[in-house]
């Protein structure tokens, strides 16, 4: 196990250098020039050009970013151009927000997804297989935005039973955290459904059966175990999407997430945060992983030989 481990946290790191590294070229391939958003039309020359030296700008690329390494290295995720802030204290003061919606979301995810994947393994090709699996396709085809708008319009304007927008309490976050569970449960159904499938061939299932094992353990006991594995590591990645947060559905909804932030600091080009945010989901991804595949290593022992 410890040998296990220590090959994922090598990978980890690799994995969160190489983003950091790709992230900060990337931002300066970007045309437009952030000191100049900074300093507004009208500035001068003179002005450009010492807001440039004052943040660091004015040196090449590599330097810049050996310089933010080693400022990250310390914990330091520099401070905002625009917010006259430090991003890690801006990060910190989202965070809650985000990390409610994502075990909301996970929750409403996984409460819609599992059941219509294993009733539609059981029932494979049959009538009520095939509507699961179209529901599912549509979950996953439709737009964030025009389910959390349709959600918001009926269960908010008509219904009034939740709230249009804010942050706060349990209320508020259903219906952003149900818009999230809804577009991605349908990969969740659709996954377990051909796991639970292939499970339910293999020998040491017939043979619980002729045992005359009830067919609700069957399903329940003996096939999710083996199946759920390959939604361990799904929930292991989206716990990183969530760290990010989902822009759309936190614009529809007012909520003051990570991803919200990024937004506003793409539309600024304000580079601190946007390195910041974008490390905090690598992080998120990361780990998410890693603790799947701890999860997984429990469940299934063969997965430390892999």
């Amino acid at each position: 196990m410890f040998v296990f481990l220590a090959k994922r946290l090598i990978q980890s790191v690799i994995i969160l250098l190489g983003v950091s590294m790709i992230t900060y070229g990337l931002l300066f391939l970007i045309p437009a020039d952030p000191v100049r958003m900074i300093a507004g039309r009208s500035a001068t020359a003179e002005t450009v050009a010492s807001i440039r030296a004052q943040l660091g700008l004015d040196q090449p690329v590599p330097i810049q970013y050996l310089r933010y390494l080693g400022s990250l290295l310390q914990g330091d995720l520099g401070r905002s151009y625009v917010q006259k802030a430090e991003v890690s204290e801006l990060i910190v003061s989202r965070l809650p927000a985000t990390l409610q919606l994502m075990f909301a979301a996970i929750f409403f995810q996984l409460l819609i997804g599992l059941p219509a994947g294993i009733i539609a393994s059981v029932r494979r090709n049959r009538k009520s297989d095939k509507i699961l699996m179209i529901l599912s396709f549509i979950g996953v085809s439709a737009p964030q935005f025009v389910v959390g708008l349709l959600l918001l319009y009926f269960f908010a304007y008509v219904l009034g039973i939740f709230p249009l927008g804010g942050y706060g309490t349990i209320a508020h976050i259903v219906l952003p955290a149900l818009t999230l569970g809804i577009t991605i449960a349908g990969w969740y159904s659709r996954m377990i459904r051909s796991s639970m499938v292939d499970v339910l061939r293999k020998d040491y299932i017939r043979t619980a059966r002729a045992k005359g094992v009830r067919e609700t353990r069957v399903v329940l006991v003996h096939a999710l175990r083996n199946a759920i594995l390959p939604i361990i590591a799904m929930i292991g990645i989206d716990i990183g999407l969530y760290m990010q947060g989902v822009v759309v559905v936190e614009s529809v909804f007012g909520w003051p997430g990570i991803g919200q932030l990024a937004w506003l600091a793409i539309q600024r080009l304000d580079i601190p945060i946007i390195l910041g945010v974008t490390l905090v989901a690598a992080v998120g991804i990361v780990g998410g992983n890693l603790l799947a595949d701890i999860v997984t290593s429990i469940v299934d022992p063969r997965v430390r030989r892999l």
